[in-house]
């Protein structure tokens, strides 16, 4: 996370909405390149398994062991786990917009609520 939950919790209202918006940015892009990348080696791997000679299960078997494809497998899961980084700090933040949103209004005490008359019900 770029900054800690106290530090969160420290901003001013329109700061706090401002930091939220970026981090949805963020994510957003994030899971668009993560997506393109995913796509880009199932791809890679149907045309390998269309180009390679022999039955199915010698196609699968090229398409399992090839090494360029097991790197792009591990470059797309090191990006969904960036992406799940960004996923929690945009989860943070919208907790503690959600929290003051909930402490907005004063509480009430139970001797001014005593002190009230009670008010009278709809006929």
């Amino acid at each position: 996370m770029t900054m800690s939950v106290e530090q969160l919790w420290s901003l001013p209202e329109t700061a706090l909405v401002g930091a939220y918006a970026e981090a949805r940015r963020r994510y957003a892009e994030k899971k668009f390149e993560r997506d393109t990348h995913r796509a880009r080696l199932e791809w890679m791997r149907a045309k390998l398994f269309v180009n390679t000679p022999g039955n199915v299960t010698e196609r699968k078997m090229a398409v399992d062991v090839s090494e360029e494809l097991a790197r792009k497998g591990q470059e797309v899961r090191e990006m969904t786990r960036d992406l799940d980084m960004l996923k929690i700090e945009v989860d943070v933040i919208d907790t503690m917009i959600r929290l003051r949103g909930a402490h907005g209004a004063p509480p009430v005490h139970a001797e001014e609520a005593a002190g009230k008359p009670a008010e009278p019900e709809g006929e």
